[in-house]
């Protein structure tokens, strides 16, 4: 067997394989940098940077964190409000999450009833003082479609947090800031007496995504939450929030503006000089929902195309019986259809109607 060819003392497969690995702290050093901290994802610099322009956690004991999986925001949650005390920390989300030291995981639904039960049994009766939700829907593409769901997910969480914040709590969720978003804050509005849009600087620049932070819950008289009733249905006219009654909340940027880009790539050197080291993730996914999808890839029986050479015969002539003509439903032309007789195809007629690979053997047609 052949060496592989060296690139400086070590393979070129190495070289690839640890570019591979590098280019992505390069193209984003948030990534990176959650790594070399001990987070389990960039997301964690978000939350981070919400709190030093809001201070979030302050005079906090209970917190919630809503879609929490892979865990990043209640690490957060659970170093700052653990820290000033004996505080508490609930994480909900449908999928399986790592355990994480002080926090209390429930795998449920957020549109259920008896997750809220399990929340409020867990504080022992008492509710929270935060709630946050950083979920956000598998984007497709089409933007109006992410939009909707997004929306649809943001109230879903606040329809839970009706149930478990007290009176005064503060709601921070993300948001997509599309072209209804207006009719977002008119609901948050109704139910905080502050509500606020914020961009960490670690949330892309060339993202809509960004954070509802609300402040003050203060739900109407004789509000009585019902998980079994959304909070938005399709009677809402999406064009009657015009003039007065239309919600414009201030916009504001979080985070140091001299700290890193997160659109820009960095070079690997570190500013201090030592030497770069590649930090592997610190807590990989443990049932995501595509491990099934890679586990077949893997086997190479994931669904692909089949193309003609991987047919096990290609002509009715290499059969050992020979086939019984069905009952078939013939789909032809008048002009090629003659009543009472067989169809006389011409050779370019046999070809629209035939696969190429198989020809006019495999074209069979009742009278």
């Amino acid at each position: 067997m052949p060496s592989l060819p060296r690139c400086g003392g070590i393979s070129c497969w190495q070289v690839n394989s640890e570019m591979g690995r590098t280019s992505k702290d390069k193209r984003d050093v948030y990534y990176r940098l959650a790594k070399e901290n001990g987070w389990r994802a960039r997301s964690a610099f978000k939350l981070l940077q919400l709190d030093e322009e809001f201070h979030l956690f302050q005079g906090v004991t209970r917190a919630v964190d809503l879609c929490a999986a892979p865990g990043s925001w209640s690490q957060v949650l659970s170093q700052k409000i653990r820290g000033q005390g004996s505080g508490h920390v609930v994480a909900v989300d449908l999928q399986a999450m790592a355990p994480l030291p002080g926090v209390i995981q429930i795998q449920g639904d957020i549109t259920q009833l008896s997750t809220a039960k399990e929340i409020i049994q867990h504080f022992e009766g008492c509710h929270a003082d935060l709630v946050v939700c950083d979920g956000a829907p598998d984007v497709t593409g089409l933007h109006d479609v992410d939009e909707y769901m997004q929306a649809q997910l943001l109230l879903a969480a606040l329809n839970i947090a009706t149930h478990v914040l007290k009176p005064g709590g503060c709601f921070v969720a993300k948001i997509f800031r599309g072209r209804d978003v207006t009719l977002l804050y008119s609901q948050l509005r109704v139910f905080f007496s502050s509500v606020l849009c914020a961009k960490p600087r670690s949330s892309r620049n060339s993202s809509i995504e960004a954070f509802a932070v609300c402040r003050g819950y203060d739900p109407p008289e004789g509000f009585a939450p019902d998980l079994t009733k959304p909070l938005l249905d399709h009677s809402y006219d999406f064009n009657q929030l015009d003039g007065p009654t239309r919600i414009v909340v201030p916009f504001v940027t979080c985070g140091d503006l001299s700290a890193y880009d997160s659109d820009c790539s960095y070079p690997l050197d570190l500013q201090d000089g030592s030497k770069y080291k590649y930090t592997p993730p610190t807590q990989p996914p443990i049932s995501p929902p595509y491990q099934e999808a890679c586990t077949l890839k893997k086997k190479g029986r994931l669904a692909r195309e089949i193309r003609p050479q991987d047919c096990t015969f290609s002509r009715v002539d290499a059969l050992s019986q020979p086939l019984v003509t069905p009952q078939l439903r013939t789909l032809l032309s008048p002009e090629v259809w003659k009543s009472g007789s067989e169809p006389t195809l011409t050779p370019s007629q046999y070809s629209s109607f035939c696969p190429a690979s198989h020809g006019p053997s495999f074209f069979l047609a009742s009278q």
